[in-house]
């Protein structure tokens, strides 16, 4: 992968910025996004922003090395710490880390968030914890994507500020409200897994002096609620 050929998952996620973006690269790594982006006049303005030096270092080589000072800043700071004011940044990505951290930038730094930019966010696990905050930060989930690249799945998830938080029943926060709704060989690769892990579980569960009976039951309930979202995504 380089600046001209994105990861399956990062053109997925690059499709999704809009025209003319002021674009914020959270964990930009190489800052292969935002100068793919700029390359193609898709963006003339962007951070990449990364805590670890290694990968600032990086986004640095690689933004000199493509002649992008002036449109592409790399900013060595913690999460959003990255924005500042005058950035005057619309758009947000944060790609390929866990839900539960990428809630956790979020939520760390929320002011930085005051101009509701539209978020594009990729989680490779722990989508439903990201779901659960945007919906209580008035967060409207406008798109979804799912897809697999080198034995990992990845979901992205798009999301406008609303005035209006969105009601997203217990199946929506779990396997996503569009993506459940339109079930892809990913999102069926995924959950199927999901179920043979937990009967792995539940079998070695059984075999035990004292079986965990709360955590089967656990196990079984969620091997049958993804059983009758993959059922009803068939029918």
């Amino acid at each position: 992968m380089d600046t001209y050929h994105l990861s399956k998952r990062l053109a997925k996620a690059a499709a999704y910025v809009p025209q003319g973006a002021r674009l914020a690269d959270i964990g930009s790594d190489h800052a292969y996004l935002p100068a793919n982006l700029a390359i193609n006049h898709i963006i003339d303005y962007g951070v990449a922003g990364e805590v670890v030096k290694g990968p600032y270092e990086n986004a640095v080589h690689e933004i000199q090395r493509e002649h992008l000072e002036g449109k592409i800043f790399p900013r060595f700071a913690d999460g959003l710490k990255a924005i500042e004011d005058d950035d005057q940044i619309d758009t947000i990505t944060i790609c390929g880390m866990g839900g539960t951290l990428i809630r956790n930038i979020l939520e760390k730094d929320k002011s930085k968030l005051q101009n509701h930019p539209l978020l594009i966010l990729q989680p490779n696990v722990g989508s439903n914890v990201l779901r659960q905050w945007l919906q209580a930060n008035h967060y409207q989930i406008t798109h979804e994507d799912i897809l697999e690249e080198d034995d990992h799945i990845y979901e992205i998830i798009v999301a406008k500020y609303a005035n209006q938080p969105m009601q997203l029943s217990s199946e929506d926060l779990f396997f996503g409200p569009i993506l459940r709704k339109h079930q892809n060989n990913a999102f069926l690769k995924k959950w199927e897994k999901e179920i043979e892990k937990n009967e792995k579980a539940i079998h070695q569960m059984q075999k035990a002096t004292n079986p965990p009976t709360q955590r089967l039951a656990q196990l079984k309930t969620e091997n049958e609620l993804i059983r009758g979202v993959l059922a009803n995504g068939k029918s």
